[in-house]
This record gives C-alpha cells, sequence and structure tokens, in this order.
C-alpha cells in the first residue's frame, strides 16, 4: 500500500496539531453516557462477506488475517477521540466520492483510495490509519448498512466501552449507532476479519441480492 503514515498523520494534524475537529458527539457527553445494552449493535448469527471485500482479501490478504488480542470494547479516552474524529474527517476531506462504475469501470472494487473512492473506500482508509495508530483491528469493524433511500452503504464501526460508533463519508459527525438514520445489515465479526455476521433478525445468509450500487452477498 503505497500510503506515507507520518505524512498523513501529519496532514490531518495528529502530529502537527494544525486540524479542526469534525463535529461530532463531545467528549465530555460521551462520559456522562450511562451504559446501556442499546449502546452496542446486537448480533444474530452468521453472514456471508460483501464480495467487494472477498475480492479485497485476495489483494491485501494481510489486512484480512486475524491479528491483534480479544478486546472487542476498546476502552475510549480522551486521546483517542481525538485521533478518531481527525482521522475521519481527515479522510472525508482526502477523498473524493466517486461510485466504482465511473471510476473503475466496474460495479463492485474494494480498495485503498488515492484521491477518489467509493463509501468503501473511506471505511478502508479510516480502518488502515486507526491500526496505524494502534487501535485494536478487532474494534474496528467494517460494517454494511442501507441508508435512507434504502440503498446500500459502507460505514465503520468502532466498537467501544461506551458504545459503538459510526465514521461516515456522508456524515462528517460521529455518532452513536442508534443516532443514525440506517439500517443495520451485517459487518465484520470481532473474532476473524474474514468472518461476518448478521446485525439484521430478518436477514438471509443464503440469499444473493444486489442492495442499491453495493453487491452483498444476503
Amino acid at each position: 500500500m503505497t500510503i506515507t503514515i507520518r505524512a498523513a498523520l501529519l496532514g490531518c494534524g495528529l502530529i502537527a496539531g494544525m486540524m479542526t475537529s469534525a463535529k461530532s458527539v463531545e467528549w465530555e457527553t460521551l462520559t456522562e453516557r450511562s451504559p446501556r445494552s442499546s449502546m452496542h449493535l446486537k448480533v444474530y448469527g452468521e453472514a456471508l462477506p460483501p464480495i467487494g471485500y472477498i475480492n479485497f482479501c485476495k489483494s491485501y490478504s494481510q489486512e484480512c488475517t486475524k491479528r491483534g488480542g480479544h478486546n472487542t470494547h476498546f476502552t475510549m479516552t480522551n486521546q483517542r477521540w481525538a485521533e478518531l474524529t481527525k482521522i475521519n474527517d481527515h479522510v472525508n476531506k482526502k477523498v473524493e466520492p466517486v461510485t466504482d462504475q465511473d471510476l473503475y469501470a466496474v460495479a463492485e472494487h474494494w480498495t485503498y483510495p488515492q484521491a477518489k473512492g467509493d463509501c468503501e473506500d473511506y471505511v478502508l482508509l479510516k480502518k488502515y490509519y486507526l491500526t496505524e495508530l494502534g487501535w485494536p483491528p478487532e474494534a474496528l469493524l467494517i460494517t454494511v448498512v442501507l441508508d435512507e433511500q434504502k440503498a446500500g452503504h459502507a460505514v465503520l464501526t468502532v466498537t467501544t466501552d461506551l458504545g459503538d460508533f459510526v465514521l461516515d463519508n456522508q456524515n462528517p459527525d460521529i455518532l452513536p449507532w442508534q443516532d443514525t438514520p440506517y439500517r443495520y445489515i451485517k459487518r465484520q465479526s470481532h473474532a476473524h476479519p474474514s468472518a461476518w455476521v448478521s446485525l439484521d433478525p430478518t436477514y438471509r445468509s443464503s440469499r444473493n441480492t444486489t442492495v442499491g450500487r453495493m453487491t452483498t452477498d444476503r
């Protein structure tokens, strides 16, 4: 992957401290929240990975191999929240949204974006940067949702002791999952990056469909 991490972090202000954080839930608000079961998405069994993710793993097999520990709810701190907001803001500003059809002349192509990309490309880059900063990959989960137009969309779910938070290229704010307008379909498993789990009790992994512009196996 041709990304210079130090240069990227300088650009998003983690080293130089020159960037303003995205508008998100304030740190003080987070620490005042009482733990509730609804703060974390419920899992309803196994699911098939999106075909785009399967093909991504063929090119970046190291990103689809289990690593790290088993801490599924990462401990959030003020410093970590600042990292999260800065990386989210940086990638959203760095990458121009373009469909895979327009960029690669194919319906679905997951990859690390250089200047342009689709929703899943934003997710992959955010996860990459955060992992390089020491975030455990098992707490950074690629997630498939249906948006308000019932089209397929990808976001990054960050699972923490304060709840599950969503990083999204369609919204500059980092929000608790229950405060987003999405229907959650499936995401990576905590246990292994190549395994996926259902987030919808009506989900059937044996059915194949195309949701919006995102091809998913259902």
